[in-house]
């Protein structure tokens, strides 16, 4: 018999924690060892969730939790200034983080690679787990070489703390590492930053926020869960890659092959893309 993966989740009482806790507890390839949040401290996380009770109370005490459980994974859906610490607090351990959380900057991401890189043991950032945003992501990044312009509009649920993206980030440096290394028009309006002056605003930011010399479009509003457009304009016609997420089971699939893959890397990975076979 296999033996399950051992997993604590960090941001357990959180929308997206309950939601893959739920679907990790159902998994027969990982056992959820402790769970942390700093509110519903107390509770059987199945019960939280549903479901029959699991015998694993949510913490508001992460050392302890990793002390006493010995998890091999760590997996965080918390906030930016908790997730870097959070993933410190494992990787001191010998624990591997599989991070879900946006908004950890490129300084981040250097303290906790070369902290894996000491400790000898992987990590996975992925501002998107889903499979279907990952081929998104992927598929502009290919488009991206034949059209003249682009613009990305995210859209999320109005509680959403960071704008832009994750993903929509991720999407502009996917396409901009093909861009700049090319000689279309488009890639010597960003090598002069001809781009990224506007025209004709008649309201200030009213054409989004740009980042790689990218428009990026966000917008917030209940109902909605995770959407992404990348619409590329070129001469006589636009194309459209669009993904929806519609439920957040949308992004078991990809956590459950990020934790088995994180226990056979060393340092950080930065993207579910890196593990597919694109």
């Amino acid at each position: 018999m296999v033996e399950k993966i051992r997993v604590v989740i960090t941001g357990a009482a959180g929308k997206m924690g309950r939601e893959m806790t739920k679907g990790l507890l159902n998994s027969p390839k990982v056992e959820v060892v402790g769970a942390v949040d700093l509110v519903q401290v107390g509770r059987d996380i199945g019960v939280l969730n549903g479901v029959s009770p699991a015998g694993v109370v949510i913490s508001n005490d992460l050392p302890k939790v990793l002390e006493e459980s010995t998890p091999q994974v760590l997996v965080d859906f918390t906030v930016a200034q908790a997730a870097l610490e959070n993933a410190k607090q494992a990787v001191l351990r010998g624990v591997r983080p599989v991070i879900g959380t946006t908004g950890l900057t490129g300084e981040d991401l250097e303290e906790l690679h070369i902290l894996c890189e000491e400790r000898g043991i992987g990590a996975i950032i992925a501002p998107n787990f889903s499979l279907g945003a990952v081929l998104m992501m992927h598929f502009a990044r290919q488009a991206a070489r034949f059209f003249p312009r682009v613009e990305i509009i995210e859209i999320h649920h109005d509680q959403k703390l960071d704008a832009p993206s994750g993903t929509a980030l991720k999407t502009a440096e996917l396409m901009a590492e093909v861009i700049t290394g090319n000689d279309s028009a488009f890639a010597q309006d960003m090598k002069t930053g001809q781009w990224l002056r506007e025209k004709g605003e008649k309201i200030e930011g009213v054409r989004g926020g740009k980042y790689q010399g990218f428009h990026i479009h966000s917008v917030r509003l209940p109902g909605a869960v995770a959407h992404q457009e990348i619409i590329f304009g070129g001469q006589g016609q636009l194309l459209t890659i669009r993904h929806d997420t519609t439920s957040r089971e949308a992004f078991l699939p990809g956590l459950l092959l990020a934790i088995e893959k994180v226990l056979d890397l060393k340092g950080v990975v930065y993207g579910l893309d890196r593990l597919l076979d694109l």
